[in-house]
């Protein structure tokens, strides 16, 4: 099972991804600053890095992940922090979202959602965003002349680069790129290819 492989990845010493926040998260902070109250919710949250990012820069902050230690490491990383995050455990393709919020996020945990879910899917985190607020992705593609990492998992499913974009084709793209980095998880360095977006729900919006 894919949280099992999780865990045993998170039980290690250290983070496995890091604490360095996902680049994105700086652009969301500039397009949207938290000048009021923002709900955000972090969809695969891992270890916390970016939820805990958010919630330090005053955003109201809800997270899961299917890993319970993946959980525990977040938890104790915003109490090292001195931040409150609501956390919980979930699937990415069985949680549904029961609040509205003013930026759903991810990073890294889209490719766990099966291709005949993914239009369902993205039409329930729409509708749970509110008018103004953004949906915010990074999704890594697939590239031939870039070998599969070692620690790729096999229930994860390919997205193409651009893919990402015929689900948001009526919302206001604030920003939008591809790129290729290094990556060190599992201790063995390799690169990904990712598309980063930043949607924003307009009036006129379904």
């Amino acid at each position: 099972m894919e949280n099992e492989k999780y865990d045993r990845r998170y039980a290690r010493d250290g983070y496995y991804w890091g604490l360095k926040p996902s680049p994105i998260c700086y652009r969301v902070l500039q397009l949207m600053p938290p000048e009021r109250n923002l709900k955000l919710i972090d969809i695969g949250c891992g270890e916390g890095r970016n939820a805990v990012f958010f919630a330090r820069n005053g955003y109201s902050v809800t997270a899961f992940d299917t890993s319970p230690v993946g959980l525990m490491k977040a938890s104790r990383l915003a109490d090292e922090a001195g931040v409150k995050i609501d956390l919980f455990e979930g699937d990415i393709n069985t949680v549904r979202l029961t609040g509205k919020y003013d930026i759903i996020f991810s990073t890294g945990s889209l490719q766990y959602i099966p291709p005949d879910q993914r239009h369902s899917m993205f039409v329930h985190y729409q509708e749970q965003t509110v008018f103004g607020g953004f949906n915010v992705h990074s999704i890594i593609v697939r590239k031939p002349f870039i070998p599969r990492a070692s620690d790729a998992e096999k229930s994860a499913y390919k997205w193409v680069s651009g893919e990402i974009l015929k689900y948001y084709h009526e919302w206001k793209i604030e920003f939008i790129n591809e790129g290729i980095f290094d990556c060190n998880s599992g201790g063995v360095p390799h690169q990904h290819a990712i598309n980063r977006i930043i949607a924003r729900k307009v009036d006129g919006v379904e």
